[in-house]
């Protein structure tokens, strides 16, 4: 449950200066609500009617949940049949320290029942879940060395029903997982084994418009602490948070949240857990047939401050007689929360938007990036009515070395974007692709770079752009005078820092893997010639051009002439350099002189040309 507390708070941690202090809050209260949600669960068992405030104005709700447990085995139990029924019943709280210090040969219970009876607006709606085969074995001051669930049911009649198979894990920390949540003091402040060899059969469940089946889930071990808040200061929290529903909440009270987020996120660590998936049908709101499939899903293992890795396979969703979207692999890589969680350990007591404001850069976490793969689109255009057919090989953004919340090492990198052009289409760009002959697209593009603090350089390792049977461009270089104040919280040193920044050389690769044949044969069409005889005339201006644009260079003629080799066809890959004469290189004010006058950088650069 802590890891799903961590996960409705993800995409939010991202950019938390860009919500509003209740939507901050809101994220937070979800998060230490779920979170307690595990050891609450067996609350739910109390026989109770609840007729306070609904939810909604006008709609009356009262519910009955009551518990019915036939038999309770309990061999050499330290603790007697009346309190074991209440704890299992639900009376978990009252009886914590009990069961906390639970000792027993094994405790056995056949079936455990729960009975819900919900009538909303005088209608009456009944479910009943039942459990079964409840086994704990060789239990020593409140640790199992096994527990296991043969299996649950749920029945709702004409609203679904559910089967579930056999749950299990072995050193069962009980007193660990009380004191987890202040229900009992254990005296323990450091991590602890709460339980290991977590198994789950996974199962099935029916509702009128929908039925899924589960795949199995597996976990090697999961550790806690006990949280610095209690259950009832969590509880409290919440409340004070609803009761705040329609008008920002107080900075006191922001601050209170933000710390136990942090408490939450610093207080679990686990082992990687694997997820055999699901396979979902149903119809959807037009009555189409509907499936939604995963064929399998992994979390890495979780530590304090740390969120892991999740990835998630064979992702299928198929509406018939509309679309379908197709995902081979989907990955989120790690989010290192060390950066936001020292920000708000650090804060004054009482967190307000000005404190927002001014540590924003430092509440973005350190996000490795995200991937997927194998995907296949095919789907129609809400707008045109068209069909939107493309696939993409692979995608994959990796981000590194956090600085004050940027990224100094980035690499992304995509492959095999395939999408066919419409004949159709009205889109300018499309309709001159398919006057040369193209009528699918593959494309390609990769950026790395990274910044050397040592030397005060961004080294640019490649940025290229790849179109299957038409060309490669790809320009590398080196960006100097590149110092750690561009990275700078003070958006003005930031400001001065990029505009110190100088290229000192770059590099330009171009391949020809047909796009020039067909250009050419565009162009010879509408000159009413042949491609053969319009390269050599193309090459010549090319080459001219150059010439005269670098007169007086050393390096003019060469240039031009390897320019020629290129566009005649005589070579298919072309190569330019141009180092500056001077450190740190070309500046911005050397770009803005170049805007009235391009040739004023000719006499600070070194060009060199090549073709094969």
């Amino acid at each position: 449950m802590p890891q799903i507390a961590a996960t409705s708070t993800r995409e939010n941690m991202m950019t938390p200066f860009n919500t509003s202090t209740r939507q901050r809050l809101g994220i937070v209260a979800t998060a230490c609500l779920m979170s307690v949600a595990l050891p609450a669960a067996p609350a739910w068992a109390q026989k109770v009617k609840n007729k306070g405030a609904p939810a909604v104005e006008s709609t009356a709700v009262t519910s009955e949940i009551a518990v019915d447990i036939p038999t309770i085995d309990a061999v050499n139990s330290n603790v007697d049949e009346a309190t074991l029924r209440a704890i299992f019943s639900g009376n978990v709280v009252e009886n914590a320290n009990a069961l906390a210090g639970l000792s027993a040969t094994s405790i056995s219970i056949p079936e455990i029942t729960l009975s819900a009876t919900t009538t909303t607006d005088g209608e009456v709606s009944e479910a009943t879940v039942t459990f079964s085969n409840l086994v704990l074995s060789d239990i020593t001051d409140g640790i199992a060395a096994s527990v296991s669930l043969a299996g649950m049911s749920a029945d709702a009649g004409n609203d679904g029903s559910a089967e579930f198979g056999t749950l299990s894990a072995s050193s069962l920390n009980i007193g660990g997982m009380l004191g987890m949540y202040g229900l009992v003091d254990t005296g323990q402040t450091e991590l602890q084994t709460i339980y290991t060899d977590f198994t789950f059969e996974g199962g099935s469940f029916e509702a009128p418009e929908v039925s899924c089946t589960m795949g199995s889930m597996t976990a090697a071990e999961f550790k806690a602490r006990p949280l610095k808040y209690s259950f009832g200061e969590i509880m409290a929290l919440a409340e004070s948070l609803n009761a705040a529903e329609g008008e920002d909440p107080s900075p006191e009270l922001v601050g209170d949240a933000l710390r136990m987020y942090v408490d939450l996120f610093t207080a679990f660590e686990s082992s990687p857990t694997e997820f055999g998936g699901f396979d979902c049908s149903g119809v959807d709101e037009e009555g189409r047939d509907l499936t939604f499939k995963v064929a399998g899903m992994s979390m890495g293992g979780m530590s304090p401050g740390v969120y892991p890795e999740i990835s998630m396979d064979g992702l299928d969703v198929t509406v018939e007689g509309d679309g379908s979207v197709q995902v081979g692999n989907m990955t989120f890589k790690a989010m290192d929360l060390s950066a936001p969680i020292a920000a708000i350990e650090g804060a004054p007591q009482a967190i307000d938007e000005a404190w927002f404001t001014a540590n924003a850069r430092s509440l973005i976490p350190a996000f490795a990036g995200f991937s997927f793969s194998d995907v296949a689109v095919d789907v129609p255009d809400p707008e045109t009515g068209e069909r939107i057919q493309a696939s993409v090989g692979a995608f994959d953004l990796s981000l590194s070395e956090y600085l004050n919340g940027i990224p100094t090492d980035l690499l992304t990198t995509a492959s095999n974007i395939v999408v066919d052009l419409p004949a159709d289409s009205s889109d300018e760009q499309v309709q001159q692709l398919i006057a040369l002959g193209v009528t699918r697209v593959d494309a390609g593009f990769t950026i790395d770079a990274s910044w050397n603090e040592a030397d005060n350089t961004i080294a640019v390792d490649e940025v290229s752009v790849t179109g299957a049977d038409l060309a490669t461009v790809k320009l590398a270089g080196t960006i100097a005078n590149a110092t750690e104040a561009l990275f700078s919280i003070d958006e003005d040193q930031a400001l001065a820092a990029a505009m110190a920044v100088a290229i000192s050389h770059l590099t330009l690769d171009v391949t020809d893997a047909g796009l020039s044949d067909l250009i050419l044969a565009s162009v010879a069409a509408e000159q009413g010639s042949d491609p053969a005889t319009m390269r050599p005339v193309f090459a010549g201006l090319a080459e001219g051009t150059v010439v005269g644009l670098l007169a007086g260079a050393a390096e003019a003629q060469k240039v031009g002439a390897a320019l020629n080799a290129f566009v005649s066809g005589k070579a298919k890959y072309l190569t330019i350099e141009m180092t500056a004469k001077e450190p740190p290189g070309l500046g911005l004010m050397d770009f803005m002189a170049a805007e009235d006058d391009p040739t004023v950088l000719i006499g600070k650069v070194t060009i060199d040309a090549s073709a094969r």
